[in-house]
């Protein structure tokens, strides 16, 4: 089987093409076929006021392109440069490879790979935030 194929579980939720659809009361998977289609699971969705750190609010803006709501080419040099000021900061190789796959995404308009990889990076992050607040 080709294509994005998606776990949910009871009841879960899914953002496709701008549709929400629900799944039925058991476990399934859902095979999308169509490439380049815009998927978000509502369980990953980071909720506006969610969106107060620097890795956050780059994949906010990532993630309203897969939802719909900011067209790719509005949004390209945002994410770009979002992208490069974290890579000023983040400069493991780790960081620095899922940065890399970030700006690659974004400049081949995938963003669905772009949010997963800019996701990579939110529990090293939450780790650098909590380490600043000791």
């Amino acid at each position: 089987m080709t294509g994005l194929v998606l776990k949910l579980g009871p009841h879960e939720r899914v953002l496709i093409n701008g549709a929400v659809i629900e799944n039925g009361d058991r476990r399934s998977k859902l095979a999308v076929m169509t490439p380049n289609a815009n998927i978000l699971r509502l369980r990953d969705a980071i909720h506006p006021e969610e969106a107060n750190t620097p890795v956050r609010r780059v994949c906010y803006i990532a993630q309203l392109v897969l939802s719909g709501d900011a067209d790719p080419a509005d949004t390209r040099h945002q994410l770009l440069r979002g992208i490069e000021q974290l890579s000023q900061v983040l400069v493991d190789p780790d960081s620095r490879a899922l940065l890399t796959q970030a700006g690659a995404a974004v400049l081949e308009d995938q963003h669905y790979q772009a949010l997963k990889a800019l996701r990579g990076l939110l529990p090293r992050e939450e780790r650098l935030l909590a380490a600043g607040r000791a």
